[in-house]
């Protein structure tokens, strides 16, 4: 029973990491409007040939509604195999290492994601709402990663109370990197991963340009208005530029240091935990870099998004291994 239930935890782990990717590429690829309604496509659960124009006055691009299609598909399956996960949690729960908390939390979560991604199509692409559906893509990502070392990830140390201070700074790296995330979302649905153009350290010339901080981070939504391409004047795009530039050397600093902290105590207690942190915050750091030098190439906004995903379940592993294992009377 505990291996079936594993191969499910690990069948959804590949996929959350996928429907981030795939949302990431179609949000990229201008195609987040591919299929104006939802669930369907123009009325349709496939793509059409040809749609009414009367019904619909988006006209169909066939190559932008097939990748918004997908990504639907990809996470209508995710969402099964969610609720999957959480049926199982219950039905076997005797018998399961964990309880059935975390799996409620986390069909809850891709519940309202549910929602999030019906929102995000008929608020035409209203940056908080898109933010929030990024969130919610990372959030399912970090709890079925959460389950999934439940049942294979080996603790760091039974010497948990000599870890007190590597606990604090652990956490610390995962709320700076939550919110750097939020972030990355923010520059996204304003189309502001160009505003310096491709000028790197300097932005417009300079290190810090004239900027619109007031219109920047406004959390509001005006009914009917169109967001896709964004509706920031430049100075607003470059405020919030340069805060997710100011949070990339934040979060590089922190990371990078406690990651060389890690690893200079010699200590086999953390694994190769520190050396992939480090490994895969400079991969990221070098692709956020290379989208403004190179003017925001899809493949390389894909792998960034990807990068920050992988970023996470690296510090979230190094979280979880901190803390003892909860007793547990399962039967394997």
């Amino acid at each position: 029973m505990q291996k079936a239930y594993s191969i499910l935890l690990s069948l959804t782990l590949g996929l959350a990491l996928l429907v981030i990717v795939l949302g990431a590429y179609t949000r990229l690829s201008d195609a987040g409007l591919g299929c104006p309604d939802w669930p369907g496509c123009y009325g349709h659960l496939a793509v059409p040939e040809a749609v009414d124009g009367a019904q619909f006055q988006r006209p169909l691009e066939t190559g932008k509604a097939w990748k918004e299609m997908i990504h639907r598909y990809a996470a209508g399956t995710l969402g099964m195999l969610i609720l999957g996960i959480w049926v199982f949690s219950v039905w076997f729960r005797r018998r399961l290492v964990g309880g059935v908390l975390m799996p409620s939390l986390l069909l809850g979560t891709v519940l309202f994601q549910a929602a999030l991604g019906m929102w995000t199509v008929t608020h035409l692409l209203s940056p908080p709402i898109v933010t929030a559906h990024l969130l919610g893509g990372f959030t399912t990502l970090a709890l079925v990663w959460w389950l999934w070392l439940n049942q294979h990830r080996p603790r760091f140390s039974t010497l948990y109370h000599q870890l007190t201070t590597v606990r604090g700074l652990a956490l610390g790296a995962l709320l700076l990197l939550i919110g750097q995330i939020l972030l990355g979302g923010w520059t996204s649905t304003h189309y502001a991963a160009v505003a310096c153009g491709v000028e790197f350290p300097l932005c417009h010339g300079e290190w810090w340009p004239a900027s619109d901080f007031r219109s920047a981070f406004v959390f509001d939504w005006q009914p009917g208005t169109n967001y896709e391409f964004g509706t920031l004047d430049n100075p607003a795009r470059t405020a919030i530029h340069l805060m997710h530039r100011l949070g990339a050397l934040l979060v590089f600093v922190y990371l990078g240091g406690l990651a060389l902290w890690l690893i200079s105590k010699r200590s086999v207690l953390f694994g190769s935990v520190p050396y992939v942190l480090l490994l895969v915050l400079f991969i990221q750091v070098s692709l956020g870099i290379s989208n403004v030098v190179f003017a925001l190439p899809l493949v390389v906004a894909t792998l960034h998004t990807l990068g920050a995903a992988l970023l996470l379940l690296t510090v979230l592993a190094l979280n979880h291994g901190l803390y003892p294992a909860r007793v547990s009377s399962a039967r394997v």
